[in-house]
């Protein structure tokens, strides 16, 4: 039976944005598989690893009438890849197995029932619905991603808090050591009923899910609409449909790190900043990562040192004529913030050398970021 006809693009975009959820192992060998399934001139294509599940769509006229399959999904990709881009790929289905042709190519995949694929279903009950564009909330977890934890005991430290209020969408991430907040403006953008339109809500995304999505999403004005339900969440942008289920926990109340008064605030270019931290960095210790940051009046000192006895000195003139300071910090947090946004100044406030620094965009209240100090 041929499944499908159509030429090699068509095919791998669709793949592409479906298998990066894919485990290469997994317990159940068709979690490693897509679902390929024609219906009339659509094909839709679904992958899942059972906590997140991603459909996409494109269209197809060609082909012998309606079928579903489940073949694996990054051997099917990396083979697509690996054509012409202007190949025209056939995808012929015999004896449970696929076979690609491509030009004078073969290759022969085995599958697996379509029946059998374990789909995500929706959770029941009732819905809130927000619709932002695509870019603005792909600037908002792009600023607070960084910060989250990996394979933390603390397992709601392992993702991105959402906190959906009537005017206003924050996302929160921290994994003890450092914390990344940004927010953005909802502008008659939230569906709830009459009854709740002042309550908020917490949900806590997947370290996965952000990851997916941060990949997936353009930067363009087009719309995503978030469906939150009891237990789930569901994004939808163009023709990407992605289910993810949501960590049960507490997440820690991001508002009493955040330090409310600073004695000292001193001005920084980012690029500057950026470019010394990143020379400092080389020779730091492997596995501390630390840096001195020695501020004075009119100066600011990079200092970085390792086993080897190696050493490292950068020197930033800054406008800052207030309390001297000797602080350690891990060079990698710093430049993650500094990697993460683009406005040209960044301002450092702190209060000594035990206390957390709070690195801030002037005149722009939507991004914090706070760090703590080490010793070195």
């Amino acid at each position: 039976m041929l499944f499908t006809k159509t030429r090699r693009d068509i095919l791998l975009g669709p793949l592409q944005a479906v298998s990066g959820i894919v485990e290469r192992r997994h317990t159940l060998p068709i979690l490693s598989n897509v679902l390929l399934e024609k219906k009339g001139e659509v094909l839709t294509l679904l992958a899942t690893d059972i906590e997140i599940q991603i459909t996409t769509f494109t269209s197809d006229p060609s082909g012998d009438g309606d079928g579903a399959v489940t073949v694996a999904a990054r051997k099917l990709q990396e083979i697509l890849r690996s054509l012409p881009e202007s190949a025209e790929v056939s995808l012929i289905l015999e004896d449970r197995r696929m076979q690609v042709r491509a030009g004078k190519s073969r290759f022969n995949l085995q599958t697996l029932p379509a029946e059998d694929f374990p789909c995500m279903a929706l959770a029941e009950g009732e819905v809130k619905k927000i619709t932002v564009s695509q870019k603005q909330f792909r600037h908002l977890l792009s600023k607070t991603q960084y910060s989250m934890a990996t394979q933390d005991v603390r397992y709601y430290l392992n993702g991105l808090l959402l906190l959906v209020e009537t005017s206003e969408l924050r996302a929160v991430a921290t994994d003890g050591h450092r914390l990344a907040y940004a927010s953005m403006p909802l502008e008659n953008t939230v569906d709830v009923p009459a009854d709740k339109r002042d309550s908020r809500q917490e949900l806590i995304l997947p370290r996965k899910t952000v990851i997916e999505l941060n990949r997936l999403l353009a930067d363009s004005d087009e719309p995503i609409s978030i469906e939150i339900l009891s237990n789930q969440v569901r994004f939808q942008f163009g023709p990407v449909n992605l289910i993810s289920k949501l960590i049960d926990g507490k997440f820690p109340d991001y508002q009493r790190v955040i330090p409310s008064t600073l004695r000292n605030v001193v001005a920084v270019n980012r690029t500057t900043l950026l470019q010394s931290m990143i020379r400092a960095a080389i020779l730091t210790n492997e596995k501390f990562r630390g840096v001195r940051l020695i501020l004075s009046e009119g100066g600011l000192k990079i200092m970085a040192a390792n086993a080897e006895q190696e050493e490292a000195q950068e020197e930033i003139e800054v406008d800052y004529n207030g309390e001297p300071l000797d602080v350690g910090f891990n060079v990698s947090y710093l430049l993650d913030v500094l990697n993460n946004t683009s406005d040209e100044t960044i301002e450092w406030g702190f209060n000594d050398a035990n206390s957390s620094a709070l690195l801030t965009i002037p005149g722009n209240e939507h991004f914090k970021y706070v760090v703590m100090p080490m010793r070195i």
